[in-house]
């Protein structure tokens, strides 16, 4: 069985402690998971209502006409976030930056359009590393494991800014394709 992000992200929290829908809110806010995952609030109970049709975690009837359903695992849903834990680390799956769309039309731009646009990028990232520092800082002390969660954001973004930064000396020295 194959889980999707949101759907492993959700099984793993459930699988900490019983929770309902707010408590995992909760635990995606305190956390900072919202730097690297995306699952909105109101996309919580829709996928513990996935992960209770597999027969991943089961749902407990509340007590009271204001009590939230809470979620526990069952021993299938242990079993598969294991296997899918094992599976995220170990295999590579590509992500797509929209850079590479920007890159692959930025012919159809001017010369000042197309440099502007990739310096306005670089001006973005090195704002986010900021951003992200200054998170971890606020966040201290964390687990090892979320320690490189930050490392592992910090040296992708590291990264594009060095390649931004070659690419525009590289394309600032080019001569520009006249239109005719």
């Amino acid at each position: 069985m194959n889980l999707t992000d949101a759907e492993l992200l959700l099984l793993g929290l459930v699988a900490e402690m019983p929770r309902h829908g707010y408590e995992i809110e909760h635990a995606l806010e305190t956390r900072g998971m919202r730097e690297w995952t995306q699952i909105g609030f109101s996309s919580i109970y829709f996928v513990l209502g996935k992960l209770e049709k597999a027969g991943l975690v089961l749902a407990a009837a509340p007590a009271g006409t204001k009590a939230r359903k809470t979620f526990s695992i069952t021993a299938a849903g242990n079993r598969v976030l294991l296997a899918q834990t094992v599976a995220a680390l170990q295999t590579y799956r590509p992500t797509y930056s929209t850079l590479l769309l920007g890159m692959i039309h930025w012919p159809a731009l001017s010369r000042d359009e197309a440099l502007a646009a990739l310096d306005g990028r670089l001006s973005s990232i090195t704002a986010e590393i900021a951003r992200l520092e200054n998170l971890r800082r606020q966040r201290q002390p964390m687990p090892d494991h979320i320690e490189a969660l930050f490392d592992f954001s910090a040296s992708q973004l590291a990264a594009e800014r060095s390649w931004i930064t070659n690419t525009l000396d590289y394309m600032r020295s080019k001569p520009w394709p006249t239109q005719e």
